[in-house]
């Protein structure tokens, strides 16, 4: 088992997948000295998903939220700096990882021994069938839900962006995040898309969709 050390940053709601791009804003003092870390060493952390309504973890800490077991991490391909001392970035994603035990350690930031998941080398590809059927249903959604898109720049791109894209940014909960995240391929990955937005495809009152 090849296993790595990685300072994890929890967020419900923000999905990475390797060979993927994600936007952050760092604010908080202990994640602002996490990136500082990062840059000063290899410029990777791990993004993972807290799990909603359980006990904290580590030590009961209301701040360390017990957190699922998959993340994905994520290199820092683009980094800015402001005046106030708040970072934007952007994280290239590189590997899927399993939590194996989170660290003890005198960080702000949570630090975990991780075992690193292997995936394909190069992007997946969909079905044709699966490809129209999620192009299909994605329209449908982003009708329903009033939101406007560019469909001739999605129909630009390719399976593995479309599917993961969406993953990435369709409001459902964390727990349908966290399942779209652990699909075992994008076939499955886009099927589980098409049933959320069939079936969970409505707003909570908060601008989410929920996974019941």
């Amino acid at each position: 088992m090849t296993t790595t050390r990685l300072s994890i940053f929890p967020l419900a709601g923000a999905l990475l997948f390797p060979r993927m791009h994600l936007p952050l804003h760092i604010f908080e003092p202990r994640y602002r000295a996490m990136i500082s870390d990062a840059m000063a060493r290899d410029r990777r952390i791990g993004m993972v998903q807290p799990r909603p309504n359980l006990p904290a973890g580590s030590g009961g800490r209301a701040d360390r939220p017990a957190l699922f077991d998959i993340g994905c991490i994520g290199k820092i391909a683009e980094f800015e700096a402001s005046e106030d001392g708040r970072y934007n970035l952007i994280l290239e994603g590189l590997s899927l990882f399993r939590i194996v035990r989170e660290l003890d350690v005198a960080t702000a930031f949570r630090q975990v021994e991780a075992e690193l998941i292997a995936g394909p080398g190069t992007a997946e590809m969909l079905s044709l069938s699966r490809r129209s059927a999620l192009e299909s249903e994605s329209r449908a959604f982003a009708e329903a839900q009033g939101y406007a898109v560019d469909w001739d720049a999605v129909a630009r791109l390719d399976d593995e962006s479309l599917v993961n894209g969406i993953a990435q940014i369709a409001p459902f909960d964390v727990a349908a995040k966290q399942a779209l995240l652990e699909a075992g391929n994008i076939e499955n990955r886009a099927e589980l898309i098409i049933q959320l937005m069939q079936f969970f495809g409505r707003h909570d009152g908060e601008n989410s969709v929920t996974l019941q």
